[in-house]
């Protein structure tokens, strides 16, 4: 998945497919808010999922949240900008862990956090992962319709190139 296939709020232990293998199927998920102790690890699996992170910094992880299975990092998804609309960004599943649905899980943990800080509306940036977000409810939006603020963050500016698709979900 791209930066923004695989997804804070500040609890939340939802449960996903059995995984593969003995071991993993008698462990649980956990997601969970990421803390700047987690960076290193969060920088790896961007860097394996292939996502941009050259702006990333450990206090973006303050809006991040983790998902772990036997406290191994399988999942990650950020937040980013303040008010009514958020970036959703670094959505990204690591390769053992993909096909089981916690993109998915990632992406509603996400969504539900976002509402509890006031946000209404997300907007994504993306170059491989529109159609997993448009089975997500995710519709095409013109990067100019997003809101100045988030115009302005670096992933809008100079990380993701002007071809990434713009998408955008009303939250309900």
């Amino acid at each position: 998945m791209n930066h923004h296939q695989t997804p804070n709020p500040r609890h939340a232990t939802p449960t996903g497919s059995p995984a593969r293998g003995a071991r993993r199927r008698n462990s649980s998920l956990t997601i969970r808010a990421a803390t700047r102790e987690d960076y290193p690890a969060v920088l790896a699996l961007l860097n394996a999922a292939h996502l941009p992170h050259s702006d990333l910094t450990a206090e973006h992880l303050d809006h991040f949240l983790l998902a772990e299975r036997d406290e191994e990092l399988e999942g990650v998804v950020g937040l980013e900008g303040e008010g009514e609309a958020r970036l959703l960004r670094s959505l990204a599943v690591a390769e053992r862990a993909q096909g089981q649905g916690l993109g998915h899980q990632l992406l509603e943990a996400a969504e539900a956090s976002a509402r509890e800080q006031g946000a209404d509306r997300l907007w994504l940036l993306t170059t491989t992962a529109e159609p997993f977000f448009a089975r997500a409810g995710y519709a095409r939006a013109e990067r100019e319709t997003a809101p100045k603020a988030l115009r302005l963050l670096t992933e809008f500016t100079s990380v993701c190139p002007s071809t990434a698709a713009c998408m955008t979900k009303l939250l309900s």
